[in-house]
């Protein structure tokens, strides 16, 4: 696996989990937006949608401040999953 690979940070943060988002192609449809996956192509994935998403195909129409999260958070949070765990 390769590492090395641009990550675009600006996109992780503007599809973070919990954030409604509209299909462009289809106007009124609404979805939440249940994880981005940097690795995946494409990396949007929907809760009631059972493929994937490119961001190009989606328009943000809700953020909810509460799901904010840093990487940085992500990984204390699945440190502190591990540690309950033992």
């Amino acid at each position: 696996m390769d590492f090395q690979v641009d990550i675009d940070w600006q996109e992780i943060f503007e599809f973070q989990p919990g954030f409604i988002v509209e299909l462009k192609s289809q106007p009124g449809v609404f979805d939440t937006v249940a994880a981005y996956e940097p690795m995946m192509v494409p990396p949007v994935w929907l809760k009631n949608d059972p493929c994937p998403r490119y961001p190009h195909e989606l328009r943000v129409v809700f953020r909810s401040v509460d799901n904010i999260t840093s990487p940085l958070q992500c990984e204390l949070a699945s440190t502190e999953k591990e540690m309950v765990a033992y």
